[in-house]
């Protein structure tokens, strides 16, 4: 476990992903670079204070994780032949890559992590060990997992990354597009996960929200650094617009964490939420990122979905939503992500504007194709369109079945506080 003090806490934020990433590329080991990297943070810790912090951090901690490397590999015979270009580096005191190279290591670091052989759970577990820095035991917590368990996913992972040869490079720019889909999955996953939890007490992880949000930000800064080429430079536009459209929509969303608990931590619909207590300098972030992505003339799913939350974000009153500019962006979305998910989240716009029966027959047909039947949100929805309807008892059953399929606490308990509410006698919406 790494004890650091407050300075190099400091430069662990800043320079842990690049120190793994080039150390990734200098011992072609991902084990072996985090190793390394963590001892060059340990003696960093126990030396480094007022007055005895170098000038240049980052080379300091690259330079002692060279040599930490070294006396790893000498104590192991697989890395041997390593050792003499390794030995090279550390005594010549090579400082970090010149700023192309390392754009390409932590891109690397990034894409390896996210590798598509690897399951949806060990790519998250990886990403926020190895790019974010997290501890096994921090991850661990977050995803409600004991250390253990959470420790062999991480070995499983990277002896899998080992026997199945998991590049970790740059993939091409043509296929940048498809390969940066599967790390923004994996950047949304873990901000879901934080904005609400699948399973356990608490709704809000806001750690987790925060690291993706910043790998967002870390992804699109490196995207915007890759040269320029002529061909192929198509790709990484569109890469780039759809992170920085990812990006958005989660600046757009967290805007509004403090506000989705009360007091007592039951959980407060968007709807109900106090509008003048959103975080408003996430929300000028958020228009910035998103008028950047759109300046760059492709419009992908996350732009639209980001800009679905921008407006929601701009409202003064729920009634007040642009329920009709939201409607439109829900139907160019169904074209490029023709979802049932996405057809919910557009019937619910269309209860806005047409009216709670219009809503509830676009749902029936939804829940009639069957594809959601155990999606909580269908159910919650349903519920919410009947009680509205006054077919309370229809509504009560929505909220059993919704409530059967939801592990979290907070949304079990305020969708049994409206499942009372629909069996008080004559209830009412």
């Amino acid at each position: 476990m790494i004890v650091i003090t407050s300075r190099v806490a400091q430069v662990f934020a800043a320079q842990w992903p690049v120190l793994v990433a080039t150390l990734r590329r200098d011992l072609g080991d991902l084990d072996l670079a985090e190793e390394s990297a963590q001892d060059a943070f340990v003696e960093a810790a126990a030396r480094w204070g007022p007055g005895t912090t170098p000038e240049r951090p980052g080379a300091w901690l690259l330079t002692t994780a060279r040599r930490r490397a070294i006396d790893r590999i000498r104590r192991d015979q697989r890395f041997t032949a390593r050792l003499p270009a390794l030995a090279e580096l550390a005594t010549s005191d090579h400082g970090p890559r010149p700023a192309g190279e390392l754009v390409d290591d932590q891109l690397a670091l990034i894409f390896g992590c996210c590798h598509p052989s690897l399951d949806p759970a060990s790519r998250m577990a990886l990403t926020l060990r190895e790019v974010c820095g997290l501890s096994t035991g921090q991850i661990a917590a977050s995803f409600l997992v004991p250390t253990p368990t959470l420790a062999k996913r991480l070995v499983r992972a990277k002896a899998k990354i080992r026997t199945a040869g998991v590049p970790f490079a740059v993939p091409a720019r043509d296929q940048l597009p498809s390969r940066s889909d599967e790390v923004l999955r994996v950047i949304y996953l873990i901000f879901t996960e934080g904005h609400t939890a699948a399973e356990g007490p608490a709704l809000i992880r806001g750690d987790l929200c925060d690291e993706a949000r910043w790998l967002a930000g870390l992804l699109a800064d490196l995207l915007a650094q890759l040269p320029v080429s002529g061909t192929g430079d198509h790709e990484r536009i569109v890469a780039l617009a759809e992170t920085l459209g990812l990006q958005a929509l989660m600046l757009f969303t967290d805007a509004r964490r403090r506000t989705r608990l009360d007091d007592a931590g039951r959980l407060v619909l968007l709807e109900h939420q106090d509008r003048t207590r959103w975080d408003r300098a996430l929300i000028a972030e958020g228009q910035a990122v998103l008028s950047r992505a759109l300046a760059l003339g492709h419009v992908g799913a996350y732009q639209l979905e980001a800009a679905i939350a921008g407006l929601h974000t701009t409202a003064t009153d729920w009634p007040g939503t642009d329920w009709v500019g939201i409607n439109r962006l829900y139907d160019q979305l169904r074209l490029i992500q023709p979802t049932d998910v996405v057809a919910l989240n557009a019937a619910v716009a269309t209860s806005m504007i047409d009216g709670p029966e219009a809503g509830l027959r676009a749902i029936e047909a939804i829940a009639a194709r069957g594809d959601l039947a155990d999606y909580r949100y269908l159910h919650a929805a349903r519920a919410d369109l009947l009680r509205r309807l006054d077919r309370m008892p229809e509504a009560a059953l929505a909220y059993r079945r919704a409530i059967e399929l939801t592990a979290n606490e907070a949304e079990a308990r305020y969708l049994a506080d409206r499942l009372d509410a629909c069996e008080e006698p004559g209830a009412t919406s």
